[in-house]
């Protein structure tokens, strides 16, 4: 018996919340850092708060954190958290031909809850395609959102009571999470050499002391990706050109018999 339209969008909200449940959970020693950093930088409750209820970009909120707490220029907090956050960008564009389908309130709506996360789950999932499949999306990048204000909120009543939890090692919590999400991804050569050639330069960079560390390594990582598919590519066609040769070497010719 096929499922009523109420139903079917019930279950694809269920299942882009369930999707999402372990990235909602394994952020929380991130997002409880977030928040008591903010506090123990001297921020009020309700700022710590605000932080990720407007920001929603974790690194980003990190970094400002400490970038205000240090009076940076206020140039400097904005060009420093746009450089940390412009992956989104990309996530934008390889979105781009799924949401342009969708009316513009619901375009807005996922660019605001689009993370890291969620781009990962719609590249195992077609989540944008289609009003179901919008449910899905939705669902999974409004719970994270939720989550990740619940665990902010959690930081700073911690941050107001506990010595400095900046020591616990809570932000490898971030390292952890970003594994979990690139591993499943590892589908193809290109992305294997995109992945090791960002690993390899991050550590390189961070070691000299590069400002721009994981950018550099970032944009370098995909240009690799980018150049090891062409190659790849370049080679298939090379190999289909060398047998189509040798096919039509061996096909038997036809003579007219008089």
């Amino acid at each position: 018996m096929a499922l009523t339209k109420k139903k079917a969008r019930w279950l694809m909200a269920r299942k882009g919340f369930l999707d999402m449940l372990p990235l909602n959970l394994a952020v929380l020693p991130w997002g409880i850092l977030c928040g008591s950093l903010a506090v123990q930088r001297d921020f009020t409750a309700l700022e710590a708060i605000l932080m990720p209820l407007i920001v929603f970009a974790g690194s980003a909120q990190l970094v400002a954190i400490e970038l205000i707490a240090n009076n940076a220029s206020l140039a400097t907090i904005l060009f420093t958290t746009f450089i940390i956050s412009s992956r989104h960008f990309l996530y934008g564009l390889a979105l781009r031909d799924k949401l342009k389908v969708l009316p513009t309130k619901w375009r807005y709506s996922l660019g605001f809850l689009l993370t890291d996360e969620l781009f990962a789950l719609s590249s195992h999932h077609k989540s944008f395609v289609g009003q179901l499949r919008l449910v899905y999306a939705v669902v999974a990048g409004g719970s994270f959102y939720v989550f990740w204000l619940l665990w902010n909120v959690a930081g700073v009543i911690a941050g107001s009571y506990l010595p400095d939890l900046t020591h616990l090692g809570l932000d490898f919590a971030i390292a952890v999470t970003f594994i979990a999400l690139v591993i499943p991804t590892i589908i193809n050569i290109p992305i294997l050499v995109t992945v090791l050639v960002a690993a390899l330069l991050s550590v390189v960079f961070k070691l000299m002391q590069f400002e721009l560390d994981l950018v550099a390594a970032a944009l370098i990582a995909m240009y690799s990706g980018y150049l090891t598919d062409r190659f790849l590519h370049k080679k298939n066609d090379v190999n289909n050109d060398v047998n189509n040769a040798d096919n039509h070497k061996t096909s038997p010719s036809v003579k007219d018999s008089t």
